[in-house]
């Protein structure tokens, strides 16, 4: 009998229940709660998955400093680079249900690798959540029960503050397309056209690319002679930069209006200087004014990372800040089904009234009909400034 343990204690012990069961249960409450994250941790789109890393481990940090979940179970991040390779994200995400446990996965910047893993996710009724890629049918993926859920931008939002951001900022009328050639750039074939017809404009024309395409010269020339005022560019860093060194080359000063993929590589490096001239969306910045939540995840940054010294060194800002958010979405979701079991953590997301988060006060975050928490008013337009991305202003 253990020394600490009285014979009167062994007596009054529900029978069939031993001591060591007992330890058992205690240490079975304390096991972490891990949470997945499948994103490009190497290649081109590197920088993104830093920026989702750091606003997960921040948050994370966060809510373990103030008791974990569900009783005092710490959260612990695993995670799996995905190489921009859908094939590698499905792999990455059954290994994490599978072998490591996690009740949640969370995706990175590549919308055809989130289009891979959402039917694993919904088939293991494993909650999904989306930070930074944005094709509109992600969450709109016709599955009942739904089991994605995003706090990113939406294409077919996004589509309609490119336009209405090259019509304003700009005066243009008849913007190109530049697209990247997979599942991302035809979701945003689709809501660009829509939101140029509802603006009461035409389009000059679509050129489609592929990520290795170290010459957009042809595409950029049809755009040109069709007429084109603006081009509006959907891809990563580095076919982006390409682009844009093409239109250096041919001379053409023509605005470029883009999505958010450039801003998850070495654009600045690898476009030139011409990376400025670029506008692209955002969902967040960390400069001016910054709520409380924004003031303590600054100061977290700073002091948790060295690079950090300034709003202008969180680059992506947007994965940083889209993730950072989203996890804490995710341990009210948990609050809510008190449980980590698939379905009673849908329904926990379901549940949650609101949350005060970094980029704006949520409030009713996810539904049956919308599992995306964000929506056009959450964007802001920015522009590089050296590596650093800097809202535009005036």
């Amino acid at each position: 009998m253990p020394k600490n343990l009285t014979r009167r204690q062994a007596l009054v012990l529900p029978a069939g229940i031993a001591l060591g069961s007992l330890v058992g249960r205690s240490a079975m409450a304390a096991e972490p709660v891990k949470i997945g994250l499948v994103a490009a941790l190497s290649g081109q789109s590197a920088k993104s998955g830093e920026g989702i890393t750091r606003g997960l481990t921040i948050a994370i940090d966060e809510i373990n400093a103030h008791g974990g979940v569900l009783g005092g179970r710490m959260l612990e991040l695993v995670r799996r680079d995905d190489e921009s390779n859908p094939a590698k994200g499905q792999t990455a995400a059954r290994e994490l249900i599978d072998k490591e446990g996690v009740v949640a996965i969370f995706g990175g910047i590549d919308s055809p690798v989130s289009l891979a893993i959402v039917p694993v996710m919904n088939t293991a009724q494993v909650p999904f959540m989306g930070v930074w890629a944005a094709a509109t049918n992600i969450t709109r993926n016709g599955a009942n029960p739904n089991y994605i859920f995003r706090v990113s931008a939406v294409d077919v939002l996004v589509d309609r503050a490119l336009i209405k951001h090259a019509m304003t900022t700009f005066g243009s009328k008849t913007p190109g397309l530049m697209l990247v050639n997979n599942g991302w750039g035809e979701s945003n074939l689709g809501g660009l056209t829509a939101a140029a017809e509802a603006a009461g404009i035409k389009l000059a024309g679509a050129e489609k690319f592929d990520d290795k395409d170290a010459d957009m010269t042809p595409q950029l020339q049809r755009l040109r002679e069709a007429g084109a005022d603006t081009v509006i560019l959907v891809g990563n860093a580095a076919p982006g930069a390409q682009v844009v060194k093409s239109l250096q080359r041919s001379a053409w000063t023509v605005p470029v209006v883009s999505h958010w993929g450039i801003s998850g590589g070495r654009f600045p490096e690898l476009a030139g200087s011409w990376a400025g001239k670029v506008h692209f969306v955002q969902t967040y910045s960390f400069f001016g004014p910054q709520n409380d939540v924004g003031k303590r995840v600054l100061a977290a940054m700073m002091a948790k990372y060295p690079d950090v010294k300034g709003p202008g060194d969180v680059t992506p800002p947007v994965g940083v800040a889209n993730a950072y958010d989203a996890m804490q979405l995710t341990a009210l979701a948990i609050a809510k089904a008190g449980s980590t079991e698939g379905p009673k953590l849908r329904e926990g997301f379901l549940a949650i009234e609101g949350y005060q988060g970094l980029i704006k006060n949520y409030t009713k975050p996810f539904t049956d009909a919308n599992h995306d928490a964000l929506n056009e008013n959450d964007y802001v337009m920015v522009r590089y400034n050296g590596d650093q991305i800097e809202p535009i202003t005036g």
